[in-house]
C-alpha cells in the first residue's frame, strides 16, 4: 500500500469517528439544566392572612389564621404583622366583612368581645341571638363551646286529666342551632399550656330564625330545656335528604362558587320539627306510654252522668272505657258470654 492511500484512509476514519461523536451528542440533547431554589425576596415581612374563605359573622379559631411573607411595599397600617402579637389572641372575635382565602386580616374586618355590635356581627342576615338556660347535666358537662352545634330537648310531664301518673316524655324541639356564647363567654377558654378549659356554665345563646326563637321562649315555660351536641358529620346527612325532598334548591348552572354558597347556606340553616321523642314507657316498664285520661267524678249512690268515661288503671291497653249506667247480668247462649244491663234494650 503506498503513502496516498494509507493518508486517505486515516483521514477517513478521522472523519466517521468526529462524524459518529456529534451524532451522538444530537441524539442524547443536551443535559438538563439543575433546578435551583428561587430566591425568596429580601424585602418581606410577615403578614396575617386567612387560610380559608370566612363569611360575616365567622367565630376565629387558631386554625383560620397564619403568617405569610408580604412585600414591604404592598403592606397597609391595618394589617396584623407578626411583630405585633399572637395571633392566638385573636381567637374568638368575629368577622365583619368577608375575607376571601389567603387575603390579609385587617383591624376593621375583626369584632373582639366585649365591643360594641359583636353579638350582632355574629348572627347571620335574619337570625336572631336567644339565651337559653341550663345546668351542668343539661349543657353535656360543659363541653359544649361557642361555635357547635346543638340540638335542643324539652323534657315534661303531662298530667292530662286522670289520677295515675303523669306522662313523662321528652322530644327533640329544634336542630342545628349554633352556640354564639356560654355565659356571655364567645370563645374557648384556655390555659397557660393552651389546653381547652372546660367549665360549668349556666346560660347558652344560640342562633335561630325569629320563629324558633318564639318557639325557645315558650319552651322554657313548658319544662326543662337540655342540650345535645352535634356531630360534624350529621350534617351532611341532613343536608342530602334536603335536597332530596328539596328543601334546598341546588344551581342548575353548575356553577361551582354558588354551589359551595348553597351548601354553607344549609349547612348552617336551624330546623324545626321531625325530630324523635321518647316517653317514660321506653325507658321504664312501670312508667306510662300515654296521657292519664279524664276521670268520671262519682258520689255514694249515684252514677256518673250517661256518657261520661273513666281512665283505666295504668297500662291498660285500649285507652280510656265508657261507664256502665246500671247493673248488668250476664247472659250465656252456648260458649258465649254476654253481658245484657238491666232495664237496657237489647
Amino acid at each position: 500500500m503506498d503513502a496516498r492511500k494509507l493518508i486517505l484512509l486515516v483521514g477517513a476514519l478521522l472523519i466517521a469517528g468526529v462524524t459518529a461523536f456529534m451524532a451522538r451528542n444530537m441524539l442524547v440533547g443536551a443535559p438538563a439544566p439543575t433546578a435551583g431554589a428561587a430566591a425568596v425576596p429580601q424585602d418581606t415581612t410577615e403578614v396575617l392572612v386567612a387560610t380559608r374563605a370566612l363569611p360575616v359573622g365567622t367565630i376565629i379559631d387558631p386554625l383560620a389564621l397564619k403568617f405569610v411573607a408580604w412585600p414591604k411595599e404592598l403592606i397597609e397600617g391595618a394589617y396584623y404583622l407578626r411583630s405585633a402579637g399572637d395571633p392566638a389572641k385573636l381567637a374568638g372575635t368575629v368577622v365583619r366583612y368577608p375575607i376571601p382565602a389567603g387575603q390579609p386580616i385587617t383591624q376593621g374586618a375583626l369584632v373582639k368581645p366585649g365591643d360594641r355590635g359583636f353579638l350582632a356581627a355574629a348572627l347571620g342576615a335574619g337570625m336572631r341571638a336567644v339565651t337559653v338556660p341550663v345546668s351542668a347535666q343539661s349543657a353535656v358537662a360543659g363541653f359544649v363551646f361557642p361555635g357547635d352545634r346543638i340540638d335542643l330537648v324539652l323534657t315534661q310531664s303531662v298530667t292530662g286529666g286522670g289520677d295515675g301518673p303523669p306522662l313523662k316524655a321528652s322530644e327533640t324541639i329544634l336542630r342545628n342551632l349554633r352556640v354564639l356564647a356560654t355565659d356571655q363567654k364567645t370563645d374557648k377558654q384556655v390555659d397557660e399550656k393552651g389546653n381547652t378549659v372546660v367549665g360549668t356554665y349556666s346560660t347558652v345563646t344560640v342562633e335561630a330564625t325569629p320563629k324558633i326563637a318564639e318557639k325557645i321562649a315558650v319552651a322554657q315555660t313548658v319544662g326543662q330545656l337540655s342540650l345535645s351536641l352535634r356531630s360534624i358529620a350529621d350534617n351532611q346527612g341532613e343536608l342530602e335528604e334536603a335536597i332530596a325532598n328539596g328543601d334546598v334548591n341546588v344551581p342548575t348552572d353548575g356553577d361551582p362558587k354558588k354551589e359551595r354558597a348553597m351548601l354553607a347556606r344549609a349547612a348552617a340553616r336551624p330546623l324545626e320539627g321531625a325530630g324523635g321523642f321518647a316517653t317514660g314507657a321506653d325507658v321504664s316498664r312501670f312508667q306510662r306510654s300515654s296521657v292519664p285520661g279524664k276521670a268520671a267524678e262519682t258520689s255514694a249512690g249515684m252514677a256518673p252522668p250517661p256518657g261520661m268515661t273513666v281512665a283505666p288503671p295504668p297500662g291498660f291497653p285500649g285507652g280510656a272505657v265508657p261507664v256502665k249506667k246500671g247493673p248488668v247480668v250476664n247472659v250465656a247462649r252456648g260458649a258465649a258470654v254476654e253481658e245484657v244491663e238491666i232495664g237496657g234494650k237489647k
